[in-house]
């Protein structure tokens, strides 16, 4: 479709369109400053959504590392995140209407939060730190024991809250940002959500190699959600805007 679908005449030089891009992207972050709402959701959505960046993209390979599980399983595991996602998307759209988008924000990074933190109890061979388990055994069939059980189950309450928290968090800006401006202000959405993607995984590394543990890199991802959070709540909505 992208080969046979035709293109416009250019209307400017690669050099005069690079120019214009930057300099409206100045003038969109200078003007942001002035609405002191959007500015402060913003740096919340990058923050908590770093974090949940990072947490996708250390699911598999920390149960990799800790279960032993294949490509398979990993490849699995995702699929299951995709299911519980699209679910709590939907859910996450009827309590958007209800409640607001700014309380399934938090309530997502509630639920996000308490995922990491159990997932933090389980090993290879125990739950919850004091209960022993059959630990994993190569040819055992997939997801056989209780701790890789438990882990899917929260992964697929990981799932589920990611999809309202990335759903409300664009149903909130359309709330918070100027109506006249809403595009440029979702343009900056989106760059603030990509120009920081590598902190997460950055510092969950870090911390992974510092402390030789893959939780402490998973700990920091608590972390990052609690000063998101934190930020999210100092900013106002209007009643009209949350009913």
């Amino acid at each position: 479709m992208f080969l046979f679908t035709p293109d416009v005449p250019a209307k400017m030089g690669m050099k005069d369109a690079m120019r214009s891009g930057v300099s409206s992207l100045r003038a969109t972050i200078l003007e942001v400053r002035q609405y002191k709402r959007v500015m402060t959701f913003l740096i919340a959505n990058m923050i908590y959504q770093d974090g949940l960046i990072a947490l996708f993209a250390l699911g598999g390979i920390y149960a990799a590392g800790v279960f032993g599980w294949t490509t398979i399983e990993i490849g699995l595991f995702g699929i299951l995140l995709t299911i519980t996602g699209t679910a709590g998307a939907l859910l996450g759209g009827r309590l958007d209407d209800a409640i607001g988008s700014k309380t399934v924000i938090l309530a997502s990074i509630g639920f996000l939060s308490f995922a990491v933190i159990t997932i933090l109890m389980i090993g290879r061979d125990h739950v919850f730190f004091i209960f022993p388990t059959r630990p994993p055994v190569p040819g055992d069939g997939f997801f056989t024991t209780v701790p890789e059980q438990v882990y899917l189950v929260l992964g697929g309450l990981i799932g589920a809250a990611a999809g309202p928290l990335q759903a409300a968090s664009r149903s909130l800006l359309c709330r918070l940002a100027p109506r006249e401006r809403i595009g440029q202000f979702f343009g900056l959405f989106a760059l603030s959500g990509k120009v920081t993607a590598f902190v997460g995984p950055f510092l969950a590394s870090v911390m992974t190699l510092a402390f030789n543990d893959q939780r402490a890199g998973l700990g920091v991802l608590v972390v990052m959600f609690a000063i998101g959070a934190s930020i999210l709540m100092t900013v106002k909505v209007e009643r009209s805007a949350a009913a």
